[in-house]
């Protein structure tokens, strides 16, 4: 069997799943893999900025350290920028409160032509405001269906939308928290609130099974990634938005005007 990341259709034992699976893969060979697949998506967003039908969304969940920030430069290494929209979706401003929990989503929607990524998203608010009860459960238990309908509505206008949830272990979350308190380079990233949401894993792992349970649908599935290998996540995910990106069917568009007969003087 190909690795691949794991579709998720129905209910979810996240338990079930094993963070550190690679699929026996030789680790530099995927590393080289992955290189070809970056590239090779750089080239898809010059046809996708060409013909400016479609854009491409990418949204990246999972617990602190799962990966999310190595996963969108991994992606994006071999893009113009000029190409690229990004939003971090972190605690709501006063304007964003006073309107639906969708409403800053909707805003930050890549246009046609564009790769937009997502470091967290609208899932938040089935997630950590679930989790920390931010809102109540009649609030929060109505928004898988909205979101659902939000998502269903992007793509049927032209939204390429691709969902990963980046699965590591709680052992793996422990040793990638003690780099950060040991790497000079990465201590900037730890936060002493890492600590109280990992008292609540137990907690946060039942509201992302019901979240991919509840709105993995079928214009927009969750892929499940194991995430404890670096290497290995990115080329599962390089390889899922190559795939998609060419399932477009993208050409070079012609001229509008007729060009024959320009002259240089």
């Amino acid at each position: 069997m190909k690795p691949q990341p794991f579709i998720i259709q129905g209910k979810v034992r996240l338990a079930d799943f094993d963070p550190g699976y690679c699929g026996g893969l030789d680790k530099e060979k995927t590393k080289l893999k992955t290189e070809q697949h970056a590239q090779r998506i750089g080239e898809l967003q010059e046809l996708l900025y060409a013909n400016s039908s479609h854009s491409v969304l990418l949204i990246f969940q999972g617990l602190d350290a799962s990966g999310k920030d190595g996963c969108a430069h991994r992606v994006l290494e071999h893009v113009n920028p000029l190409g690229v929209v990004t939003a971090n979706f972190k605690v709501p401003s006063a304007e964003e409160r006073a309107h639906d929990f969708l409403w800053r989503v909707h805003k930050a929607v890549p246009p046609y032509g564009s790769i937009g990524v997502f470091n967290r998203s609208h899932y938040e608010g089935v997630l950590v405001e679930r989790v920390l009860k931010i809102v109540p459960e009649k609030a929060w238990s109505k928004r898988y269906e909205q979101i659902v309908d939000f998502e269903q509505m992007l793509v049927e206008n032209h939204v390429l939308l691709l969902k990963f949830y980046l699965h590591i272990s709680k052992e793996e979350q422990a040793e990638r928290f003690k780099e950060r308190l040991t790497n000079p380079r990465k201590l900037w990233k730890f936060s002493p609130s890492d600590l109280a949401t990992r008292k609540l894993w137990d907690d946060y792992t039942r509201a992302y099974e019901e979240m991919l349970h509840r709105t993995s649908h079928k214009r927009a599935r969750w892929h499940l990634v194991p995430a404890n290998r670096n290497w290995y996540r990115d080329y599962v995910i390089t390889r899922t938005v190559v795939k998609a990106m060419e399932n477009l069917k993208m050409k070079w568009p012609r001229p509008v005007e007729d060009l024959s007969k320009i002259k240089f003087v």
